[in-house]
């Protein structure tokens, strides 16, 4: 028993003993008692106090167990209890609002925030995951070429998939997904449509994979070449209300598919998706259909065009299955020495590449710890002014506990009014997140909803909360339930150094990581600046480029009609997007080659007024002439003469494919895909029938009506498709899409952490400012000024900036340079971007305190003597 309660009487029933001693009988029935017993402790020493304690016990008791046994208090008794509670953490919330008010606020914003972030780290972690069979589907995927030039193909050829269920026992089913760059114009009556995503695949994409076919055959989707599968979205546009199977789609205006299914939308976290499916069958029929060559579908194991998904059996091992492709694939096509298989897991697909390193998993790391530091700071936020405050409750906790109060009954009040802040710091939060999700999909790309019946969210949302309730609930009631009564009711106690201690290394991390995410935030911005300012090797200002379709047959006409309108500065085509280059190809042939050698290259064929449009830079020999002789030579970028170790290349022999020919140029390295990779090697080829692509090079000033008659002469040949144009600027905006949101994030998630840190910071300033009250009053009146005043109650805390910083540096320094390692061209970290991100937590932190510092240091000294 305490030493300051009174003991029960040594004859009483065991029974009767414990019941009296039960915390809710001490707290709910017998706290008058308890009380008039505290107070006559002092009025009339304790031997007469506990005389007359008991005698009012027992006169209490004696008839109570007359009407019920003591059993029948305990479930009232309960409920009367938790009652109390939550009635006490309602009053001492009201009753301190400011501090309520500063906690309430970084909580809620704090939940909402990492809520946000952790609901989207959720999402990236669940794709591919919904198919029952994720486990045993594998993407198949390619090593190809040798030395630099090895690399991971993520597409295959067409063959390896039958053989691969033909020939390897591993293996019991294979689909294949194709993009589909044939048909494009879609009509249904009077409904025109030009559709970019769609596929060709396999009947057995449906078996293989969950996506559900509500309409249709799965075991026969495609009973022939003329039919087509549609998403739910896609048939609505086309028959709203109407039945769509076995309507007819016009394609092209030269030739129809009846539809034949409809497969419920592709989910969102599916890293296949499609509006419209085409069987490729019929793909492999328009291929190998009166071809000049032998090729067929079968034998051809030269075009890599084909997404391949292999379905194996449990516990079927993956380098066996590798290999065995690998040596089918050598037995029909034996020059591919330097080719190998892989197979990727399908789980794995979204977040990491083929041969097991990271790729996005990297930024959901990033953005998963970041969830945990604002939740942190939040927590730190709780905790800094729970036990800050702990010195002004004691006396209150301390009379609980003379009047009967145990530890344990101390411990579930504070923890109920933790609880009761954060239920209504949940609500708010979710109200928040409902108010900010628009926002947050448009700058992070997602479409996420916030849909209450989902036990994800719920999952994701329940662990959070605990888990931040739990951090910032357990520590504070532990302290203030562990206050010795006598010396807080003398006034004798006082913050522990331990106690203090531990603030100081909350608010040290706190602000700690506030100074990683501005740093961070810094050096995004940086290096997204370098990629724009970045000098690419070719001149992309003003340039809008299309596909010509059925216009390129009159090229001539369109061009010398385009360079006659105003603000037109150039004219030129090619077949490829110079922006991001995607055909590569290994099939080359140079003087010098050693045997089993492979160098892939990015073929582009351009005309005569390629090199000049873009101001490209010839280092040596000359541009094409358009003259006829120029279809066997090629202009080859710095990067290609490198890989190849040609010495003098102009004049050198060089074949690619079966066009043989001489090297004429060579052109300064350019930009042709993102500044994650390094330039790569790349040839321009002179072929006038494949130049589908056409630039436009404008003033600036005059774009809009360069457009406008673009679109003209458009419509003139290609009357029944919508005309569809871009930016060369915008396009090379969209490599960085992913960095620029990474960018945008970070600045968002670096405000609220500093938002979150400067409210705590705030509470504990304002509470150091109340404390010591009477000790400013005191100095002013002995002459201190109010500078004096403001350097005492801010230094501690600036001293607590400066030393995250010093903590906060090499961290954020390793964290950048690690994330900058994903970039083949990137900036060089300077230490001014550390300066700058302490001195700017450093003049928050000041202007935080200096508030509270200024209001306390104006204050009337004789007020602050008075004050309590």
């Amino acid at each position: 028993m305490n030493p300051n309660q009174p003991p029960p009487p040594p004859n009483w029933p065991d029974k009767l003993l414990n019941w009296l001693v039960a915390p809710h009988l001490r707290e709910e029935v017998l706290g008058d008692i308890h009380e008039r017993f505290a107070l006559r402790m002092q009025r009339l020493g304790e031997r007469r106090a506990r005389q007359t304690y008991w005698r009012e016990v027992l006169a209490y008791l004696r008839p109570q167990f007359i009407k019920r046994r003591p059993s029948e208090y305990a479930k009232p008794l309960f409920t009367d209890m938790i009652r109390n509670y939550i009635k006490t953490a309602w009053r001492n919330l009201t009753k301190n609002q400011f501090y309520s008010l500063i906690n309430m606020t970084g909580l809620t914003v704090g939940l909402a925030v990492g809520l946000l972030i952790l609901l989207w780290v959720q999402s990236e972690l669940s794709f591919d995951r919904f198919h029952r069979q994720a486990d045993s589907i594998y993407r198949l995927e390619n090593w190809a070429g040798t030395g630099s030039s090895r690399q991971i193909w993520t597409v295959t050829v067409a063959p390896i998939a039958d053989y691969a269920k033909k020939q390897v026992p591993e293996v019991n089913d294979a689909v294949r997904i194709s993009y589909n760059g044939s048909y494009t114009l879609f009509r249904y009556k009077d409904k025109l449509f030009k559709e970019d995503n769609t596929f060709f695949t396999d009947p057995s994409l449906f078996p293989v994979f969950d996506f559900q076919l509500i309409q249709g055959n799965p075991a026969a989707p495609f009973p022939d070449n003329s039919s087509v599968v549609l998403t739910e979205t896609t048939a609505k546009r086309y028959f709203g209300d109407e039945n769509p199977l076995g309507k007819t789609l016009s394609v092209d205006d030269k030739t129809s598919f009846k539809v034949s299914g409809v497969v419920r939308d592709f989910p969102k976290n599916s890293s296949i998706r499609a509006d419209i499916l085409l069987p490729i069958s019929l793909m492999f029929k328009d291929r190998y259909t009166n071809r000049d060559d032998d090729k067929t579908l079968a034998n051809d194991f030269s075009q890599f065009n084909y997404n391949t998904y292999l379905l194996l059996q449990p516990g079927a091992s993956i380098s066996s299955v590798a290999e065995k492709l690998r040596a089918i694939h050598l037995s029909h096509k034996p020059d591919d020495t330097d080719l190998s298989y892989l197979l990727q897991p399908l789980p794995d697909m979204h977040l990491y590449r083929a041969d097991g390193t990271n790729g996005g998993i990297e930024t959901v790391r990033m953005f998963g710890i970041i969830a945990l530091l604002i939740l942190t700071i939040a927590c730190i936020n709780y905790v800094n002014l729970s036990t800050a405050r702990a010195m002004l409750r004691s006396k209150e906790v301390s009379m609980r506990k003379i009047v009967g109060a145990a530890r344990s009954q101390l411990f579930m009040q504070f923890l109920v009014e933790t609880a009761l802040l954060f239920s209504l710091a949940t609500l708010l939060a979710l109200g928040l997140i409902y108010l900010l999700l628009p926002v947050y999909n448009q700058i992070s790309g997602k479409e996420l909803v916030l849909n209450l019946l989902d036990s994800q969210l719920w999952q994701v949302m329940g662990l959070t909360i605990l888990g931040t309730l739990a951090a910032s609930s357990i520590y504070p009631a532990l302290l203030l339930s562990s206050f010795e009564p006598l010396k807080a009711l003398r006034g004798k106690i006082s913050a522990r150094l331990s106690d203090v201690a531990f603030r100081k290394v909350l608010v040290v991390t706190q602000f700690a990581v506030s100074v990683i995410l501005i740093a961070g935030t810094f050096i995004i911005g940086k290096q997204l600046q370098y990629i724009r300012s970045k000098e690419l090797g070719y001149d992309k200002t003003h340039v809008f480029a299309f596909f010509m379709r059925d216009m390129g047959k009159h090229y001539e006409a369109v061009k010398a009609d385009l360079l006659n309108q105003p603000g037109v500065a150039g004219v030129t085509r090619a077949s490829a997007n110079i922006v991001q280059l995607g055909e590569q190809t290994g099939d080359t042939q140079w003087d010098g080659k050693e045997q089993g050698e492979t160098m892939f290259v990015y073929p582009v064929a351009i005309d005569k007024d390629f090199v000049p449009f873009f101001r490209m830079k010839l280092q040596q020999g000359a541009n094409f002439t358009g003259a006829v002789a120029d279809s066997t030579r090629f202009i080859l970028n710095e990067a290609a003469v490198k890989a190849a170790r040609i010495q003098n290349p102009v004049g050198k022999r060089f074949k690619l494919w079966d066009r043989d020919g001489t090297i004429v140029g060579v052109v300064k390295d350019f930009h042709f895909a993102s500044m994650r990779q390094k330039i790569e090697p790349a040839v321009f080829y002179y072929a006038p029938d494949r130049l589908n692509a056409i630039y436009v090079k404008t003033t600036g000033n005059e774009a809009e009506p360069v457009l406008a008659a673009t679109e003209r002469s458009w419509k003139q040949y290609n009357a029944n498709y919508p005309f569809e144009y871009f930016f060369l600027d915008k396009l090379f905006d969209n490599l960085y899409r992913v960095e620029q949101r990474t960018g945008t994030l970070f600045n968002l998630f670096a405000s609220i952490a500093i938002l979150i840190s400067c409210l705590g910071l705030f509470g504990l300033a304002t509470f150091t400012a109340q404390v010591r009250t009477r000790e400013i009053g005191v100095r002013k009146i002995l002459g201190a000024s109010i500078a004096e005043i403001i350097q005492l109650l801010a230094k501690d805390f600036i001293r607590l900036v400066i030393i995250a910083i010093v903590i906060a540096v090499p961290i954020a320094w390793y964290t950048m340079h690690q994330w900058l390692q994903n970039f083949a061209y990137k900036i060089d970290i300077e230490w001014w971007v550390f300066g700058l991100a302490g001195l700017l937590a450093v003049g928050i932190a000041l202007l935080t305190v200096s508030f509270q510092s200024i209001k306390a240091a104006l204050m009337n000294p004789v007020k602050s003597l008075r004050t309590e």
